[in-house]
């Protein structure tokens, strides 16, 4: 199982971010679960160019431009340099910005050039009885992935983040039975777009109130290969409990 622990805005002192790398550092020795870490980027930038531990670094977004004029912008190639592994691209709140699938699909063409590997979200704002949610699922994955190469296509991993389902308790997010539906439904439209195996082996996660109350109903009958984790990924009883009940 992959782990990817968004530590979003919540972590704004070193001290905590000690903590939480070093608990990282414990919880990676379990067995059958990869940690990936994104916190924000002063941090990103303290600990991942020394880290030799199993935890790997994700930028939480990185810039659509290639460097020069661009202030304020942190670049793919910035981040690789910097020890980063992964980069979020498209997360939910970044679209809520106004970030287009034209640019996530131009950052996804960054990250991978870098030698990041880049983790798609993809979701539905709220769910309608017509399943037109899932033309907008396949209207991103399509837009995002149209301009890659079959071979950059399956380095992608893909992040299923039901909006609606954000910030929510555990008993009010996604049903185990609903979230093996749409698995299934974007391995099928991956196969569409990129004919052959590589569909099949691309990494699917889940991401959305994803807490210890919820997280072996979800990793159990799903079908997924992972989890995007957001608030629960820096309390941390709650993280290390979510790790545990993985392996």
């Amino acid at each position: 199982m992959l782990v990817v622990a968004n530590w979003k805005a919540y972590v704004e002192d070193m001290p905590k971010a000690k903590k939480l790398v070093a608990l990282a550092k414990r919880l990676s020795h379990t067995r059958g679960v990869t940690l990936v870490l994104a916190p924000a980027a002063p941090y990103l930038g303290a600990f991942a160019a020394a880290n030799r531990s199993k935890v790997a670094f994700a930028a939480q977004d990185l810039s659509e431009t290639t460097g020069g004029a661009a202030t304020g912008e942190a670049t793919a190639a910035a981040y690789a340099a910097a020890g980063a592994a992964y980069a979020i691209v498209g997360h939910s709140e970044r679209r809520s910005r106004g970030e287009t699938d034209e640019i996530v699909a131009r950052k996804l063409s960054h990250a991978l050039a870098h030698g990041l590997l880049p983790i798609l979200c993809v979701g539905e704002h709220e769910r309608d009885s017509g399943g037109r949610y899932l033309s907008y699922v396949r209207e991103q994955l399509t837009r995002a992935l149209a301009s890659l190469s079959a071979k950059n296509r399956a380095r992608v991993i893909v992040a299923y983040e039901p909006v609606w389902a954000i910030g929510r308790t555990a008993t009010e997010a996604i049903d185990p039975i609903d979230l093996a539906e749409m698995v299934s439904y974007i391995r099928k439209v991956l196969a569409e777009l990129s004919p052959g195996k590589s569909a099949a082996n691309t990494t699917v996660l889940y991401g959305g109130s994803v807490e210890p109350a919820n997280i072996r109903d979800l990793a159990g009958a799903s079908g997924v290969d992972g989890f995007l984790v957001g608030h629960a990924s820096v309390e941390p009883d709650s993280f290390a409990l979510i790790v545990r009940q993985l392996s």
